[in-house]
């Protein structure tokens, strides 16, 4: 009998560090993320889950250790499959990173043209499909600046999914919006996440999100610069022993549990 697929490993990071020169920001981190699982790099601000990140997609070269997408290590790939491994990836930055020159519809299609040999047609329909995922039927000619918040992160979201991703990657995808875009941003990123199959790496520090969509996770201390916890976040909440893990998970604990319309 198979192993039952949702205990695969889509990533393993092992024995990582990253820095910048001499300054260290998380060392020796191993963990693996499930398949089809909704994984939360957690921590405070400064802790160093965005430069973790980085590391886990190949923009930044750790200083030691190997980052390995379904058992193959990336660093040791060859230049051409280390494209097409990136190719399975889709990165939501943080602010969204829209290139503010080219409309809406132009962003989603840049990842198509970079990375396929589709027309221009099917560009456009493919942009018009992505677009349509994330509620912005109609902003496909607009400029990122005429777009509020909340429809510019949905907007790089559909940017972020446009290849089809299986491991897509949030970087605080709800920071600094209002409770009620956030709540639907995690909606959408939840249905998603179901409908397309994906692994989902998230990298975020706001409670309700990581509460309502994350079922399992890391937790990065800014101060020791290692892993000190390791679970699904409401887990970690009622179980962690850590007192740097508990008084991080329930700081506001009544106003997220009442914002989600949940008991404790």
């Amino acid at each position: 009998m198979s192993r039952d697929e949702s205990l695969l490993s889509r990533l393993e990071v092992r024995n990582l560090t990253v820095a910048f020169g001499t300054n260290v920001v998380q060392r020796d981190l191993s963990f693996e993320v499930r398949a089809h699982s909704i994984f939360a790099v957690m921590g405070g601000s400064g802790c160093g889950k965005s430069t973790v990140l980085k590391a886990m997609i190949g923009l930044l070269s750790p200083a030691t250790g190997t980052v390995l997408v379904d058992g193959e290590d990336y660093e040791a790939a060859g230049e051409r499959r280390r494209i097409e491994i990136r190719r399975r990836f889709g990165v939501l930055s943080q602010g969204g990173a829209l290139w503010s020159s080219m409309t809406v519809g132009e962003n989603v299609a840049l990842p198509l043209q970079m990375f396929t040999l589709f027309d221009a047609s099917s560009i456009r329909a493919l942009v018009d499909l992505k677009l349509a995922l994330v509620g912005l039927e109609s902003a496909a000619e607009k400029m990122p600046s005429e777009l509020s918040g909340g429809m510019r992160k949905r907007a790089a979201l559909a940017r972020a999914l446009a290849l089809d991703p299986d491991i897509p990657f949030f970087d605080e995808p709800s920071a600094g919006l209002d409770p009620i875009t956030s709540n639907r941003l995690d909606d959408l990123i939840l249905e998603l996440s179901s409908g397309l199959g994906a692994t989902v790496v998230i990298v975020t520090h706001e409670l309700p999100s990581l509460f309502a969509i994350c079922d399992d996770g890391i937790f990065l201390d800014g101060e020791t610069g290692r892993a000190i916890a390791r679970g699904a976040p409401r887990s970690l909440r009622d179980g962690c022993g850590d007192p740097t893990v508990r008084a991080f998970m329930e700081r506001g604990r009544r106003a997220t549990d009442a914002a989600r319309g949940t008991g404790s």
